[in-house]
Formats: C-alpha cells, structure tokens, sequence
C-alpha cells in the first residue's frame, strides 16, 4: 500500500522547496521579498501542526540553499557468517534501535556513507555488497519529517573491527530474524524494511526495490 503524507505538509514542503530554490536563483529585490514571504507561509504552516515555534521552523528553511531536493538517508544491513544482523541503539529517540546509518556527508558516495556509519556508530569495518533498496521515506510510511527524503538500504558484510559504541549509539548487537527488537526507531527504519533486508541477503541478485 503506497503512503502518504497529509495534504498540509505536502503544500508547506512544496511551498518552501519553491521559496528556496527561488531565493537561490532570484536578482530581483521585489521577488527576493515574496520568496521569503512564501518562506514564512511554509513555516506557518509547520508551526500550526507542530510543537515547533516559527522563528525555529523559519531559521532551519533558511540553513537551506541551491535547488531543493530530497535530503539523502542510508542505511546499512551488516550480516554477520551466523545470518545475524547488525543493530545500534540510539542515544536518542528513547533509546530504540536501529540499522546503523544516517544522513550522506558531501564529498562520499552512497556506499562510502554507509561504511563510514556503521565504523562510527558500532566499532565495525565493513564491506558494501550491494544496493538492496532505494526507497522514499513518505511512501514507506515513516512519520512525517519537515523534509523529503530518500532512503537507501545497502547490504553488508564485516571485515574487522570491534563492537565500539558511539556518540549517538549506546549498545551494539546482532540479532537473528525471528529476534528483532520491537523498540524500532521508526524514523529510521521499519520492521518490513528489516524483513526485506533478510530477503535481500538470502538472495544476492535479487534487484534493487525501488518505487
């Protein structure tokens, strides 16, 4: 079944994708006004909806620049020779677990990101084996984030290290299928989504999922 977000926070996600890519591209003095102008809007309109107050809303939109376009999450599913897969507990969202992973720092791959989270949230080097899912956070059905964001999933495999926690991480485990911990962290990653990583490793040439 296809998700979807309700149709404020699309308009408010729209309205602020074209105050940001207009304020980027604009000469005009007169337009600059409107395109802030529809800036504030969007964050009015976050701000009805949430918890947030809008000089917060209005002060994350303007960290935003250039052409707007999804915000990119990976994710890495380690699985160790016992078919065991890798979790992190994060030091926030209540202390629930996770796949290592977060967002991609410029200037790496997709891959590269996801090696680079999983060293630095659990202690291990590992060794990308494939893309297993390229999946939009809305049509997941993951709560509502202020954000379009497009989520990758890369099979994994360990090649050194030890379990290290992190500065985001407080525990690092590995778990059977049928041991999943119900305390997902839900931004994250979804148990489905889990199963399908499963899927992905008992099947090396299945293709990528995608929308």
């Amino acid at each position: 079944m296809t998700m979807s977000d309700p149709d404020w926070l699309v308009w408010a996600r729209e309205l602020q994708a074209i105050a940001q890519t207009g304020l980027t591209f604009t000469r005009d003095p007169y337009d600059r006004e409107r395109y802030q102008a529809i800036r504030l809007l969007a964050a009015r309109m976050f701000a009805a909806h949430s918890d947030s107050p809008v000089d917060r809303i209005v002060a994350l939109f303007s960290g935003e620049t250039g052409y707007a376009t999804p915000k990119v999450d990976v994710r890495a599913a380690v699985f160790d020779d016992h078919e065991h897969l890798l979790m992190v507990r994060e030091s926030a969202d209540g202390g629930r677990w996770t796949l290592p992973g977060g967002w991609a720092d410029v200037n790496l791959s997709a891959a590269e990101n996801a090696t680079k989270e999983v060293l630095e949230e659990s202690g291990y080097d590992v060794q990308v084996q494939k893309l297993a899912a390229v999946w939009d956070r809305t049509r997941q059905g993951h709560p509502n984030g202020v954000f379009s964001c497009c989520k990758l999933f890369f099979i994994c495999e360990p090649i050194g290290g030890t379990p290290t926690t992190g500065i985001e991480t407080s525990e690092v485990a590995w778990f059977a299928e049928n041991d999943i911990p119900q305390d997902l962290s839900l931004g994250r990653v979804l148990p489905r989504q889990i199963r399908r990583m499963f899927t992905h490793r008992r099947h090396p040439a299945l293709p990528a999922d995608f929308e």
